[in-house]
Order: structure tokens, then sequence, then C-alpha cells
């Protein structure tokens, strides 16, 4: 298992700056005890009220990133107090991480209380996550109602009735092709002039200003030869 030690005080006092070379050496003698790998151990001094943290966010970033899934701390106190604690501990739940404590001489045992609270949570987030694609389906229901097609309009996204043209310099994108751009980055570059347009769009522009020259070179020849 990887795991990250997390150590925390709330201030610089110098017992308190003790207390966390003390908290580092048990939770590395945890770690090597378990045969845990440590990835990285995180020392810092801040409020348990305060979730705004710098060391909070590595913490986070190890496990979202996957490269640890294991956590060792003091006890939950070091973690986070009040709701700072409750919100810690349902994402990391989320994530799958594994929590370890020394209080515990393991795996942490949330207590009651809180795992009550975790579960009123996990329960109002679900909720809040049905009504959210409860709305976007009543509102797609309206919109066919009203004629809306979703199949026509992804089968033909570059060609939709009633769109407005986008206008942009033509000119511009034949002389970015000459200097060997692609439809991207000419798209890029047309975007920071603030011309609203996607590579698609630059693309059948650029085809149709094309056959129109072909078009009228072909003219210009037959009559020409007349």
């Amino acid at each position: 298992m990887r795991v990250v030690l997390y150590c925390r005080v709330s201030t610089e006092k110098e017992a308190q700056v003790s207390s966390l070379k003390r908290q580092r050496a048990e939770l590395n003698r945890m770690a090597q005890h378990h045969e845990m790998e440590v990835v990285e151990c995180i020392e810092e001094q801040a409020s348990g009220y305060e979730i705004e943290r710098e060391g909070i966010f590595r913490l986070l970033e190890h496990f979202s990133t996957q490269n640890a899934n294991g956590l060792l701390i003091q006890d939950e106190t070091r973690l986070g107090r009040g709701n700072t604690k409750i919100a810690l501990f349902h994402q990391l739940n989320k994530l799958g991480v594994r929590i370890y404590s020394l209080s515990h001489e393991g795996e942490l045992e949330i207590s009651e209380s809180d795992s009550m609270v975790l579960q009123i949570v996990g329960i109002v987030e679900e909720y809040q996550r049905k009504i959210h694609n409860m709305k976007i389906r009543r509102g797609m229901k309206k919109a066919v109602e009203e004629g809306y097609n979703p199949s026509a309009n992804l089968s033909n996204q570059n060609m939709a009735a009633g769109r407005e043209r986008i206008n942009f310099p033509i000119e511009e994108v034949i002389r970015l092709r000459q200097n060997n751009l692609t439809f991207k980055d000419i798209a890029a570059t047309l975007r920071g002039l603030g011309f609203d347009v996607s590579k698609a769009t630059v693309h059948r522009r650029y085809q149709e200003y094309v056959s129109l020259e072909k078009d009228n070179q072909s003219s210009y020849d037959k009559g020409d030869k007349g």
C-alpha cells in the first residue's frame, strides 16, 4: 500500500513543533511495521477548523491521481475538527482512501455520530445528483415536445438550420494556410483576434473558398478559349 503521512499542529510554539517531529517519527514506524510505502510526509502548522490548507491540497492530490491509497495520522483531530473533519472524511471516503491512526493502532474507527453525519451527507449528495439529472431530462423532454430533434442535431451539427453564419476574414485563413499552419492553429489564431470559430468551421469555409476559386478559374478558362 502506498500511503501519505499527515502531521499537523495548530501553533508555532516550541512544544508544538516538537510534536510534529514526534508525529512524523511515530507514523514512519507505523508505516514500516505494516510494510507500507511512504509517498510523502506532509507537515503543517494550521488550525484544524481551516480547510484551505496547503497540506490538505497536496494530500488530496495524491489520492485523486491515485498516487497513494492510504493515509496515516496520529488521530482524527490531526486531519481536522468540526465540519472540516466531516468534509474531509467524506471526500476521502469517495476517493476510496483507507485511513490508519496511531490512536487506534490500525485502521481508523469513525465514531457513531460522525458515521451518522457522513451517511446523511451521502444521502443528500445522492438526491442532489438525482434532482440535477431530473432537471436535464425534463428540459430535454420539453425541447423535444417543442420540435427539437436530438439525432438530427448530432448528425448535422455543422449545418444546423437557422444558425447564424460566422463572419471572419477568409483572406487571413488563406494567408495562414500558405504559411503551412494547420486548421486547428488557424482557428486558435482567429479566436485570439476575437473571432469565435472552430477548426471545423475554418476548414469548411476554406474548402468553400477553394471550390469557388476552382469554379471561377474554370469559367475564366472557358471564356478565354471562347
